[in-house]
Protein backbone atom coordinates (compact mmCIF):
# COMPACT_ATOMS: atom_id res chain seq x y z
CA UNK A 1 0.00 0.00 0.00
CA UNK A 2 1.38 3.15 -0.85
CA UNK A 3 0.91 6.36 1.58
CA UNK A 4 -0.72 9.26 0.22
CA UNK A 5 -1.12 12.12 2.57
CA UNK A 6 -3.75 15.00 1.98
CA UNK A 7 -3.53 17.68 5.46
CA UNK A 8 -5.82 19.58 3.44
CA UNK A 9 -9.71 19.87 3.14
CA UNK A 10 -10.62 18.83 -0.29
CA UNK A 11 -13.42 17.50 -2.21
CA UNK A 12 -14.31 14.05 -1.13
CA UNK A 13 -14.63 12.90 -4.39
CA UNK A 14 -11.30 12.91 -5.07
CA UNK A 15 -10.47 11.34 -1.78
CA UNK A 16 -12.68 8.57 -2.75
CA UNK A 17 -11.35 7.96 -6.32
CA UNK A 18 -7.91 7.21 -3.95
CA UNK A 19 -9.56 4.78 -1.59
CA UNK A 20 -11.56 2.84 -4.24
CA UNK A 21 -8.68 2.72 -6.79
CA UNK A 22 -7.10 0.14 -4.21
CA UNK A 23 -3.25 -0.08 -3.29
CA UNK A 24 -3.25 3.36 -1.89
CA UNK A 25 -3.10 4.10 1.93
CA UNK A 26 -4.97 7.38 2.42
CA UNK A 27 -4.63 9.79 5.48
CA UNK A 28 -6.87 12.87 5.39
CA UNK A 29 -6.69 15.86 7.31
CA UNK A 30 -8.54 14.20 10.32
CA UNK A 31 -6.09 12.00 10.76
CA UNK A 32 -3.17 14.40 10.43
CA UNK A 33 -4.96 17.31 12.73
CA UNK A 34 -2.30 16.91 15.51
CA UNK A 35 1.61 17.53 14.46
CA UNK A 36 2.68 14.11 16.04
CA UNK A 37 0.43 11.83 14.17
CA UNK A 38 1.34 14.41 10.62
CA UNK A 39 5.35 13.73 11.82
CA UNK A 40 4.74 9.77 12.23
CA UNK A 41 2.70 9.62 9.07
CA UNK A 42 4.91 11.83 6.96
CA UNK A 43 8.00 8.81 7.61
CA UNK A 44 6.08 6.51 5.18
CA UNK A 45 4.25 8.83 2.91
CA UNK A 46 5.26 8.50 -0.83
CA UNK A 47 2.85 11.18 -2.38
CA UNK A 48 0.69 13.99 -0.84
CA UNK A 49 -1.93 16.27 -2.32
CA UNK A 50 -1.70 19.91 -0.75
CA UNK A 51 -3.66 23.05 -1.02
CA UNK A 52 -2.23 25.13 1.85
CA UNK A 53 0.44 23.35 3.74
CA UNK A 54 3.62 24.17 2.62
CA UNK A 55 6.49 21.92 1.21
CA UNK A 56 9.85 23.07 2.74
CA UNK A 57 12.86 21.37 3.66
CA UNK A 58 11.84 21.00 6.95
CA UNK A 59 9.16 18.64 5.37
CA UNK A 60 11.28 16.51 2.91
CA UNK A 61 13.37 16.03 6.42
CA UNK A 62 10.67 14.04 7.73
CA UNK A 63 9.40 12.38 4.51
CA UNK A 64 12.70 10.74 3.56
CA UNK A 65 9.99 8.11 0.81
CA UNK A 66 8.10 11.29 -0.24
CA UNK A 67 8.24 11.02 -4.05
CA UNK A 68 5.58 12.55 -5.77
CA UNK A 69 3.13 16.22 -4.24
CA UNK A 70 0.59 17.51 -6.24
CA UNK A 71 -0.48 20.70 -5.52
CA UNK A 72 -4.17 21.03 -6.00
CA UNK A 73 -4.28 24.12 -7.81
CA UNK A 74 -2.32 25.95 -10.58
CA UNK A 75 -0.04 27.89 -7.86
CA UNK A 76 2.96 26.60 -6.63
CA UNK A 77 4.77 29.18 -4.85
CA UNK A 78 4.07 26.93 -1.09
CA UNK A 79 6.33 24.62 -2.94
CA UNK A 80 10.21 24.82 -2.27
CA UNK A 81 10.70 23.38 -6.33
CA UNK A 82 14.47 23.20 -5.92
CA UNK A 83 14.30 21.67 -2.54
CA UNK A 84 11.39 18.70 -3.91
CA UNK A 85 13.17 17.96 -6.93
CA UNK A 86 16.81 17.70 -5.21
CA UNK A 87 15.33 14.82 -2.54
CA UNK A 88 14.23 12.90 -5.96
CA UNK A 89 10.56 14.25 -5.56
CA UNK A 90 8.06 14.99 -8.50
CA UNK A 91 5.30 18.30 -8.52
CA UNK A 92 2.17 18.33 -10.47
CA UNK A 93 -0.64 20.61 -10.47
CA UNK A 94 -4.52 20.48 -11.58
CA UNK A 95 -3.60 22.59 -14.36
CA UNK A 96 -7.33 22.86 -16.59
CA UNK A 97 -9.35 22.40 -13.51
CA UNK A 98 -9.89 25.56 -12.18
CA UNK A 99 -8.85 28.00 -15.30
CA UNK A 100 -12.84 28.61 -16.08
CA UNK A 101 -13.67 29.74 -12.48
CA UNK A 102 -10.76 32.12 -12.53
CA UNK A 103 -11.65 33.54 -15.52
CA UNK A 104 -14.98 34.04 -14.44
CA UNK A 105 -13.89 35.67 -11.19
CA UNK A 106 -11.61 38.23 -13.29
CA UNK A 107 -14.30 39.33 -15.44
CA UNK A 108 -16.44 39.29 -12.45
CA UNK A 109 -14.17 41.85 -10.48
CA UNK A 110 -14.23 43.85 -14.22
CA UNK A 111 -17.29 44.32 -14.13
CA UNK A 112 -17.43 45.00 -10.19
CA UNK A 113 -15.26 48.17 -10.80
CA UNK A 114 -16.62 49.23 -14.01
CA UNK A 115 -20.47 49.58 -12.55
CA UNK A 116 -19.33 50.87 -9.19
CA UNK A 117 -21.36 47.34 -7.56
CA UNK A 118 -20.02 47.86 -4.42
CA UNK A 119 -20.60 51.75 -3.93
CA UNK A 120 -24.15 51.52 -4.89
CA UNK A 121 -24.99 48.23 -2.92
CA UNK A 122 -24.19 49.86 -0.32
CA UNK A 123 -25.82 53.17 -0.85
CA UNK A 124 -28.81 51.73 -1.52
CA UNK A 125 -29.01 49.91 1.40
CA UNK A 126 -28.67 52.97 3.43
CA UNK A 127 -31.58 54.32 1.42
CA UNK A 128 -29.71 56.25 -1.26
CA UNK A 129 -31.46 56.20 -4.96
CA UNK A 130 -29.62 58.05 -7.46
CA UNK A 131 -30.66 59.55 -10.80
CA UNK A 132 -28.08 60.84 -11.88
CA UNK A 133 -27.50 63.14 -15.07
CA UNK A 134 -23.10 62.15 -14.84
CA UNK A 135 -22.22 58.69 -13.80
CA UNK A 136 -18.79 57.49 -12.72
CA UNK A 137 -19.26 54.25 -14.16
CA UNK A 138 -18.70 52.87 -17.18
CA UNK A 139 -19.21 50.28 -20.29
CA UNK A 140 -16.73 47.15 -20.79
CA UNK A 141 -17.50 47.36 -24.94
CA UNK A 142 -15.10 50.14 -26.36
CA UNK A 143 -12.07 49.54 -23.62
CA UNK A 144 -9.07 48.28 -24.16
CA UNK A 145 -8.08 45.46 -21.49
CA UNK A 146 -3.90 44.39 -21.64
CA UNK A 147 -3.91 40.28 -20.77
CA UNK A 148 -0.31 39.61 -18.99
CA UNK A 149 0.01 35.92 -19.12
CA UNK A 150 -1.94 33.92 -22.15
CA UNK A 151 -1.75 30.43 -20.27
CA UNK A 152 -4.72 28.81 -19.63
CA UNK A 153 -6.41 31.13 -17.94
CA UNK A 154 -5.61 33.87 -19.64
CA UNK A 155 -7.06 32.39 -22.46
CA UNK A 156 -9.88 32.25 -21.23
CA UNK A 157 -10.30 35.56 -20.35
CA UNK A 158 -9.63 37.08 -23.50
CA UNK A 159 -12.19 34.92 -24.74
CA UNK A 160 -14.80 36.53 -22.19
CA UNK A 161 -13.36 39.91 -22.33
CA UNK A 162 -14.50 39.93 -26.36
CA UNK A 163 -17.40 38.57 -25.80
CA UNK A 164 -18.14 42.22 -23.69
CA UNK A 165 -17.05 44.06 -26.64
CA UNK A 166 -12.89 44.98 -25.17
CA UNK A 167 -10.49 45.21 -27.42
CA UNK A 168 -7.96 42.60 -25.95
CA UNK A 169 -3.95 43.24 -26.38
CA UNK A 170 -2.19 40.25 -25.38
CA UNK A 171 1.93 40.51 -23.54
CA UNK A 172 3.36 36.85 -23.38
CA UNK A 173 6.40 36.52 -24.31
CA UNK A 174 6.32 33.04 -24.53
CA UNK A 175 3.43 32.65 -27.48
CA UNK A 176 3.70 33.37 -30.98
CA UNK A 177 2.58 36.53 -32.11
CA UNK A 178 0.80 34.91 -34.71
CA UNK A 179 -1.19 32.32 -32.25
CA UNK A 180 -2.34 35.32 -30.58
CA UNK A 181 -3.55 37.55 -33.75
CA UNK A 182 -4.96 33.81 -35.17
CA UNK A 183 -6.93 33.70 -32.00
CA UNK A 184 -8.41 36.89 -32.71
CA UNK A 185 -6.76 38.99 -30.11
CA UNK A 186 -3.63 41.66 -30.38
CA UNK A 187 -0.18 40.93 -29.60
CA UNK A 188 1.86 43.30 -27.59
CA UNK A 189 5.41 42.05 -27.52
CA UNK A 190 5.70 46.09 -26.14
CA UNK A 191 4.50 45.75 -22.90
CA UNK A 192 5.01 49.32 -21.71
CA UNK A 193 3.56 51.06 -24.85
CA UNK A 194 0.54 48.25 -24.51
CA UNK A 195 -0.10 49.32 -20.55
CA UNK A 196 -0.34 53.37 -21.48
CA UNK A 197 -3.39 52.39 -23.83
CA UNK A 198 -4.97 49.75 -21.61
CA UNK A 199 -7.61 51.03 -20.00
CA UNK A 200 -7.77 47.38 -17.65
CA UNK A 201 -4.34 45.40 -17.00
CA UNK A 202 -4.78 41.97 -15.91
CA UNK A 203 -2.16 39.38 -14.11
CA UNK A 204 -2.53 36.04 -15.48
CA UNK A 205 1.23 34.72 -14.41
CA UNK A 206 2.63 32.35 -12.02
CA UNK A 207 4.52 33.41 -9.30
CA UNK A 208 8.29 32.79 -9.55
CA UNK A 209 11.98 34.32 -9.27
CA UNK A 210 10.58 36.40 -13.00
CA UNK A 211 7.59 37.65 -12.04
CA UNK A 212 7.99 38.29 -7.72
CA UNK A 213 7.47 41.98 -7.76
CA UNK A 214 6.89 42.45 -11.41
CA UNK A 215 3.90 45.28 -10.02
CA UNK A 216 6.04 47.43 -8.76
CA UNK A 217 6.35 51.70 -8.74
CA UNK A 218 7.58 51.48 -12.48
CA UNK A 219 5.36 49.30 -13.68
CA UNK A 220 1.95 51.34 -12.05
CA UNK A 221 3.68 54.50 -13.31
CA UNK A 222 3.81 53.01 -17.12
CA UNK A 223 -0.02 52.40 -16.96
CA UNK A 224 -2.50 54.44 -18.28
CA UNK A 225 -3.65 57.33 -15.92
CA UNK A 226 -7.03 56.26 -14.60
CA UNK A 227 -6.57 52.86 -15.28
CA UNK A 228 -7.64 49.64 -13.87
CA UNK A 229 -5.51 46.70 -12.42
CA UNK A 230 -6.71 43.56 -11.86
CA UNK A 231 -4.95 40.64 -10.37
CA UNK A 232 -6.38 36.72 -10.20
CA UNK A 233 -2.90 35.30 -9.69
CA UNK A 234 -0.86 35.42 -7.16
CA UNK A 235 -0.54 38.33 -4.41
CA UNK A 236 3.49 38.06 -4.32
CA UNK A 237 3.24 39.83 -8.30
CA UNK A 238 2.85 43.14 -6.93
CA UNK A 239 4.02 45.47 -4.50
CA UNK A 240 1.24 46.18 -1.99
CA UNK A 241 2.80 49.63 -1.04
CA UNK A 242 3.35 50.70 -4.60
CA UNK A 243 -0.06 49.93 -5.61
CA UNK A 244 -1.74 51.59 -2.44
CA UNK A 245 0.50 54.71 -2.97
CA UNK A 246 -0.85 54.79 -7.24
CA UNK A 247 -4.56 54.05 -5.55
CA UNK A 248 -4.31 57.11 -3.60
CA UNK A 249 -2.69 59.41 -6.25
CA UNK A 250 -5.09 59.08 -8.26
CA UNK A 251 -3.28 57.68 -11.05
CA UNK A 252 -4.49 53.84 -10.43
CA UNK A 253 -8.57 54.15 -10.50
CA UNK A 254 -9.30 51.17 -8.99
CA UNK A 255 -7.98 47.57 -8.39
CA UNK A 256 -10.06 44.07 -8.52
CA UNK A 257 -7.50 41.55 -6.28
CA UNK A 258 -8.46 38.09 -5.11
CA UNK A 259 -4.99 37.79 -4.03
CA UNK A 260 -2.40 39.18 -1.54
CA UNK A 261 1.33 39.52 -0.78
CA UNK A 262 1.17 37.31 2.33
CA UNK A 263 -1.67 34.81 2.82
CA UNK A 264 -3.68 33.66 4.75
CA UNK A 265 -4.21 37.21 5.89
CA UNK A 266 -3.93 37.61 9.54
CA UNK A 267 -4.57 41.36 10.02
CA UNK A 268 -5.87 43.60 6.98
CA UNK A 269 -3.67 45.16 4.97
CA UNK A 270 -3.62 48.65 4.08
CA UNK A 271 -4.73 48.39 0.77
CA UNK A 272 -8.23 47.14 2.24
CA UNK A 273 -9.03 50.32 3.57
CA UNK A 274 -9.34 51.86 0.11
CA UNK A 275 -12.24 52.89 -1.40
CA UNK A 276 -11.41 52.15 -5.02
CA UNK A 277 -10.41 48.72 -3.98
CA UNK A 278 -12.26 45.35 -4.09
CA UNK A 279 -10.89 42.07 -2.73
CA UNK A 280 -11.80 38.44 -2.22
CA UNK A 281 -10.12 36.05 -0.08
CA UNK A 282 -8.16 34.30 -2.82
CA UNK A 283 -11.60 32.26 -3.78
CA UNK A 284 -11.44 33.08 -7.83
CA UNK A 285 -11.03 28.84 -7.61
CA UNK A 286 -13.27 27.71 -5.39
CA UNK A 287 -16.58 27.56 -7.26
CA UNK A 288 -18.25 24.20 -5.80
CA UNK A 289 -17.49 22.84 -9.94
CA UNK A 290 -14.02 23.64 -9.59
CA UNK A 291 -13.08 22.40 -6.01
CA UNK A 292 -14.21 18.98 -7.69
CA UNK A 293 -12.58 19.09 -10.43
CA UNK A 294 -9.23 19.61 -8.69
CA UNK A 295 -9.92 17.10 -6.70
CA UNK A 296 -10.18 14.68 -8.82
CA UNK A 297 -7.64 16.30 -11.35
CA UNK A 298 -5.28 15.64 -8.05
CA UNK A 299 -6.34 11.96 -7.20
CA UNK A 300 -5.73 11.40 -11.07
CA UNK A 301 -2.14 12.97 -10.95
CA UNK A 302 -1.41 10.39 -7.94
CA UNK A 303 -2.89 7.37 -9.47
CA UNK A 304 -1.02 8.10 -12.69
CA UNK A 305 2.36 9.02 -11.37
CA UNK A 306 2.47 5.73 -9.83
CA UNK A 307 1.46 3.89 -12.78
CA UNK A 308 4.07 5.88 -15.14
CA UNK A 309 1.62 7.82 -17.52
CA UNK A 310 1.75 10.82 -15.85
CA UNK A 311 0.41 13.94 -18.36
CA UNK A 312 3.24 15.99 -18.45
CA UNK A 313 1.90 19.08 -18.86
CA UNK A 314 0.97 18.62 -15.42
CA UNK A 315 4.48 18.65 -14.50
CA UNK A 316 6.36 21.82 -13.09
CA UNK A 317 10.23 21.21 -13.73
CA UNK A 318 11.19 24.75 -12.48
Amino acid sequence: MRRVLIPDAIHPDGIALLRDHGGFDVLTQEALADPAARTAALAGAEAMIVRGMPVNQALLDNAPLLRFVCRHGVGYDTVDVPALLAHGGTLAITPEANALSVAEHALMLMLTLARRLVDYNAGLRRGEWRVQSDSPTFDLAGRTVLLIGFGRIGTRVAKLCAAFGLRVLVHDPAIPANTIRGLGFVPAPDRAAAMAEADIVSLHLPSNKHTRGLVDAGFLAAMKPGSVLINTARGTLVDEAALEAALRSGHIAAAGIDVIHTEPMTTPIPLLSLPNVVATPHVAASTAQSLRRMSLSAATNVIDYFNGCLDPDSVILE
